[in-house]
Formats: C-alpha cells, structure tokens, sequence
C-alpha cells in the first residue's frame, strides 16, 4: 500500500475554517465479488479513519463496504489553536496507517 496522501495548509488564521484532502490507496475488496477462478475474493476494506486537530477529535468515520477502492475524503477544521494534525487509517487484515504534519495558527 502506499502512504496516504494528505492536503491541508500548513499556516492559518485563529477562527478560520480551512479544507483537509485525504487519498489512500487501498482496494476495497468488498468479500461478495468472485475472482478469475470463481472463488470469492476475501473481504479487505478499511474501517475505520479518524482525525485530530490539537488533541481534539474532529473526524472519526466508520467506512462501509460500499466505499470505492482509493478512498478520497474531503472535510473541513476549524483552527482555535495550532497543533498536530494527526490522521489514522485501520482496517480488515491487520492494515493501519497514520499521517501527521503540525498547523500553525497566526
């Protein structure tokens, strides 16, 4: 897999609400759809993302099968004080990821 791909500022304004882009890859396999041979192919999904802002959580999202392989997330922070941005990633077959970049509030 490879390392997920986040989009936010790295400087903002106290007060402002500012946009967060996530991309991970990851293939979503939901555990109902046959392979090549005819077998089914073993369910494989991420589960679980959530998001920290300065200690704070801001997102914490359970995913479904239903969401499409590469997930793509769009949400939006409102910054009262600078911090971490921290992200994490878990899921189906011991899979887990995690980001994290510090915002500095002006």
């Amino acid at each position: 897999m490879a390392a997920p791909l986040v989009n936010a500022p790295k400087r903002v304004r106290r007060g402002e609400v500012f946009e967060v882009r996530t991309l991970i890859s990851h293939p979503m396999e939901t555990g109902f759809r046959p392979g090549t041979n005819g077998t089914i192919i073993p369910r494989d999904i991420i589960e679980h993302v959530r998001c920290r802002f300065a200690g704070e959580t801001v997102l914490d999202m359970a995913l479904s099968p239903a969401v499409s392989a590469n997930p793509y997330l769009v949400f939006y922070v409102r910054a009262d004080a600078g911090g971490a941005l921290e992200m994490e990633w878990t899921g189906d077959k011991g899979f887990s990821a995690s980001y994290s970049t510090a915002i500095v509030v002006e």
